[in-house]
């Protein structure tokens, strides 16, 4: 009789996945988008000229790849995001279109593979995928036709300086506060460019001086990340925590110049007083105005904007405010931009430690040669002596 066979099922065999796998983080703002991020997330934006700030915190994000719905570079100005990106060895699959917003949810497995976006095994959308040499070569082209972009920054400027001009020359419509900053110094804190790097180097600074601090928007909890309390934290309230703002921070709310403050409604769900500044520009403007008009004697700026390069990454015709707003109060104020990069300690962990133990030793031999050393050195070991046999008597 034969053995009975038994007959066994195979599964079937699952096709091998190609590219990058990750959950998938989607928001048009990218601001927005990395509260949200963790580390082998694909954050899919819709971000034009993709600027310097976003991008950085993209990679410090730890994503996986970039789907980018706009132009990451759309050549009106040399932007500074892609690169960093492309720098960091992050894929970014530009301009897939607006569509894929709608088509991939929050939460959903994607998979990108070469300019292909694929949710399972069914493509959803398709861009470019940005490289090194394709950046600088978009670059290159945008730096061709940054003479429009001056021209209509300059145009920003005037109209920014016409309808702004009382608060600008005599700080008509700036509110009362109750935070003294008559004759201090302030530090202005935005979550910028090398901001990280400047607060560390501050530091003594800080310590000494006891400045006023004031976080502008996120800045607030780059200071609490620092170790430092903010004193006020300005900002339209789209970027700053629920734990910075209940630090105990006196709230300037900035609101658009018709009084509408979309972040007022936050505050007010909070429980939180708040003052209500309205005005044109941008919050670090607001900040540094607010200083200038209440007394400040000295403004501190960390992570703020100071290039034209800077200005126009930023992408947006209010940048113009901060270029009129820092001639108005240029006699006072001390950019702290680069200062980590200016000043580093040259000498390290190590070369300290010798240089003590030098001074140790040549201290030792100076006493030992001494007559008035020896004599220490006798007492020294006399005391001793009588300490080892009081030790040895009790045992």
């Amino acid at each position: 009789m034969e053995p009975m066979r038994i007959a066994t099922l195979r599964r079937p065999r699952q096709p091998e996945l190609h590219g990058i796998v990750g959950v998938a983080r989607v928001d048009s703002r990218t601001k927005n988008l990395t509260k949200r991020l963790h580390t082998g997330d694909i954050a899919v934006i819709d971000h034009v000229d993709l600027d310097r700030i976003a991008a950085e915190t993209l990679a410090e994000c730890g994503v996986a790849a970039v789907v980018n719905a706009a132009t990451s570079i759309s050549g009106r100005y040399p932007n500074l995001g892609p690169e960093i990106l492309v720098q960091h060895g992050i894929p970014l699959i530009d301009a897939v279109g607006p569509g894929v917003l709608s088509e991939i949810r929050e939460g959903d497995t994607i998979r990108i593979d070469g300019e292909t976006v694929y949710r399972g095994e069914r493509p959803i959308a398709k861009g470019t995928l940005q490289t090194l040499e394709s950046v600088h070569l978009a670059m290159a082209e945008a730096r061709a036709g940054l003479a429009v972009q001056l021209e209509a920054f300059a145009a920003n400027t005037m109209e920014f300086l016409r309808r702004e001009r009382d608060l600008l020359l005599d700080g008509i419509g700036v509110p009362d506060i109750s935070t003294d900053l008559d004759g201090k110094q302030v530090l202005v804190v935005v979550r910028g460019y090398h901001y990280h790097e400047d607060l560390a180097v501050l530091r003594p600074y800080i310590r000494e001086y006891r400045p006023v601090l004031i976080g502008v928007d996120g800045g607030a909890d780059a200071l609490l990340e620092a170790g430092h309390v903010p004193a006020m934290i300005v900002g339209d309230m789209d970027s700053v925590s629920d734990a910075a703002l209940a630090c105990g921070a006196e709230i300037v709310v900035h609101a658009y110049r018709d009084g509408r403050a979309p972040g007022l409604e936050r505050i007010e769900r909070l429980g939180l007083p708040s003052v209500l500044f309205p005005a044109a520009g941008t919050s670090e403007d607001v900040a540094m105005l607010l200083a200038d008009d209440k007394g400040a004697s000295l403004i501190v700026a960390v992570g703020t904007h100071a290039t034209l390069v800077e200005f126009l990454d930023k992408g947006r015709a209010g940048m113009a405010s901060t270029f009129l707003t820092r001639l108005r109060v240029g006699g006072k104020l001390v950019d702290a931009k680069g200062v980590s990069r200016l000043y580093r300690s040259r000498i390290s962990t190590s070369s300290l430690f010798v240089l003590v133990l030098a001074a140790v030793l040549t201290l030792g031999v100076v006493v030992a040669l001494s007559p008035v050393g020896q004599v220490y050195l006798t007492i020294i070991g006399a005391k001793w002596d009588a300490f080892v046999s009081w030790l040895a008597g009790l045992f």
